[in-house]
C-alpha cells in the first residue's frame, strides 16, 4: 500500500512540474464563421480573395505568458498531419498602432503559412490584449525570446527550424532577438531601423522614444545604442543568413539603415543579401509580389530547404 501511494505522488509531481512547466495559458482556433466580413457573401463558404490564403490553415489565438504577464499572440497553422519549419514574426509600429489583430493575420500570416510554415506572432507587452508597459526595444523583447517555449507545445511544430521576420520596429526586434537565441536558421527584415541614435523624425522621438523607454532622458545615449544594431553587428552569428529589404523612397525609416547595416555584416562576415526597391516606401507596396516572394524565396532555401551556408571567406579566382 506505502508502494502503491508512492508512485502516486511520484504521479502527481511529475504532472504538476509538467503542468507549470507550459507558459500556454489559453489555445483558441479561430472560428471564421464569426468573423463574416471575411466571405464574399451571407452564405459564408468563399473567403474574399485577400484572405483566400485562410482556406489551407487554421488560425489560433494563444495566450502565453513573459515575465509573469499575459500576452496575446496569433498563429497561423497548415492543415496537414506532418510537421512544419516555424517563421516568428514580429510586428512594426508601437503600442496600438500596427498591433496584430484576427484580420491582419489572416491577410499576413495565412500567405506565408500556406506556403508551407507555422507563423507565429504576438502582441508586444501593452498593445493589442497583452498586458504590460511596452519599452520599444527593452524588455517587451522577452515576449519575443518566450515565443520559443510556445512553438515547443505546438504539436505540428518543427522546433529544429525556425526562421525570424520582422518588419520596420519589428526588425529591430528581430536584430535585437537574433543576438539572443541561438536557435534561429534564418531571417528577414524590412524598412527596420539599425541605428536609433539618427533622428530622422522628431515626433518619433518625442512621441515614442521618450514615451516608452524607460530611463529615457537620464540614459539616452545608452539605451538608444541597446537598440541600433550598427552598434553591435559583431554579435550577430555567422550561421544565421539575414536578408534586409528596404524601399529607398522609405520616409518613416531611412534606407541608409539597411545599406549601413549590410557595412557592418560586411566587416564582421555576416552572411547576408541586401534589396534595395528603387522608388520604394516603408512597406515596399509597389512591388508587392515581388517583394513577398523574395521573402518566401528566402526561407525557402535556408530555413525549409536546409541549403549550405554561403562562404563568406575571401575567395574564388
Amino acid at each position: 500500500m506505502k508502494r502503491f501511494f508512492l508512485v502516486l505522488l511520484i504521479i502527481i509531481n511529475l504532472y504538476s512540474c509538467s503542468s507549470q512547466e507550459s507558459i500556454i495559458l489559453e489555445k483558441k482556433k479561430i472560428d471564421w464563421q464569426l468573423y463574416p466580413k471575411v466571405f464574399t457573401d451571407s452564405s459564408k463558404t468563399k473567403f474574399k480573395d485577400r484572405f483566400r490564403y485562410s482556406e489551407n490553415v487554421d488560425m489560433f489565438e494563444i495566450t502565453y505568458l513573459s515575465d509573469g504577464l499575459k500576452i496575446q499572440s496569433f498563429a497561423s497553422v497548415p492543415k496537414g498531419d506532418k510537421k512544419y519549419p516555424v517563421i516568428i514574426y514580429n510586428r512594426g509600429g508601437n503600442r496600438d498602432f500596427g498591433n496584430l489583430n484576427v484580420s491582419w493575420a489572416a491577410i499576413r500570416f495565412s500567405k506565408l503559412a500556406s506556403e508551407g510554415y507555422i507563423v507565429i506572432g504576438c502582441n508586444y507587452r501593452g498593445s493589442g490584449k497583452s498586458e504590460g508597459m511596452e519599452e520599444f526595444g527593452g524588455n517587451d523583447i522577452n515576449d519575443v525570446l518566450n515565443l520559443s517555449k510556445v512553438i515547443k507545445e505546438l504539436p505540428k511544430a518543427d522546433t529544429t527550424r525556425i526562421g525570424m521576420y520582422g518588419w520596420s520596429r519589428g526588425g529591430m526586434m528581430t536584430y535585437i532577438a537574433l543576438t539572443k537565441m541561438n536557435n534561429i536558421k534564418a531571417a528577414v527584415t524590412g524598412g527596420a531601423k539599425s541605428d536609433l541614435r539618427t533622428i530622422d523624425r522628431p515626433n518619433m522621438e518625442k512621441g515614442v522614444y521618450a514615451e516608452l523607454i524607460p530611463n529615457y532622458h537620464q540614459n539616452k545615449q545608452a539605451e538608444l545604442e541597446k537598440r541600433s544594431a550598427i552598434v553591435w553587428a559583431d554579435k550577430f552569428s555567422t550561421k544565421v543568413p539575414i536578408l534586409l529589404l528596404h524601399g529607398n523612397a522609405d520616409w518613416r525609416v531611412k534606407s541608409t539603415n539597411s545599406l549601413k547595416l549590410a557595412l557592418e555584416f560586411e566587416k564582421h562576415r555576416i552572411p547576408y543579401r541586401l534589396k534595395i526597391y528603387e522608388g520604394a516606401d516603408h512597406g515596399i507596396s509597389q512591388f508587392k509580389e515581388e517583394r513577398d516572394q523574395d521573402i518566401i524565396d528566402w526561407f525557402n532555401k535556408y530555413l525549409k530547404g536546409n541549403a549550405a551556408l554561403p562562404d563568406m571567406k575571401f575567395h574564388g579566382k
